[in-house]
């Protein structure tokens, strides 16, 4: 008799172990069905180090970091390859990503019917007036002085102020979006007169 208590109360604490263990698995199973997968992320080109406008990149420059894909900017930049010796069109914080905007090049250009113009202006100091997204007019005038500058163009959206570094007594470089005839107009006026450029607007 006492054998059989024993079996009985061997089985009624199988049951409970049982229970037990189902009960945990199932908290386990539903768990996993309400905790979403991690995010993988992207790994996007990031500036290794404070960029200035203008600057060639180089291989060093920039590092693969990732990021949550939620929050990885339109046109990230990718290949660490496809960027070296491009230049920076406007100053790049450390850690920033890099994108198709921030390097010259044609993504800089919004509008179909638009090139992306460099214009060489005669006062150097002009690099610290302007920046991008500036609205500009360019002048011309004759290199030996006398008559009044005419205007060339109205209205151009400055692109990038590239840093020259040992070059800037030559002057200072935008690059600006014009139309194609506006193009023309400028590289005409370079060959033939001074240039110069009055802030129109800032965005």
């Amino acid at each position: 008799m006492s054998g059989l208590l024993a079996l009985h109360r061997a089985l009624a604490r199988y049951r409970v172990l049982l229970s037990a263990g189902l009960a945990t698995a199932a908290v386990a199973a539903g768990l996993s069905a309400v905790v979403p997968a991690a995010d993988p992320g992207v790994s996007v080109l990031t500036a290794a180090r404070d960029l200035v406008a203008g600057a060639p990149l180089r291989l060093d420059d920039v590092v693969t970091t990732v990021l949550p894909e939620a929050v990885v900017p339109a046109g990230a930049l990718l290949d660490p390859a496809a960027v070296v010796g491009r230049l920076v069109a406007g100053p790049v914080r450390q850690g920033e990503p890099l994108t198709d905007v921030r390097l010259l090049g044609a993504a800089l250009v919004t509008g179909s019917a638009e090139v992306a113009v460099p214009v060489r202006v005669a006062e150097p100091a002009t690099a610290a007036l302007v920046q991008a997204g500036d609205g500009v007019d360019v002048l011309s005038a004759a290199p030996e002085g006398g008559a009044a500058a005419s205007v060339v163009a109205r209205g151009l959206r400055v692109l990038s102020v590239p840093s020259l570094g040992d070059d800037a007594g030559e002057g200072a470089l935008l690059v600006v979006a014009a139309d194609r005839e506006t193009a023309a107009r400028l590289a005409a006026a370079a060959v033939t007169g001074r240039l110069s450029v009055v802030v129109a607007g800032r965005s």
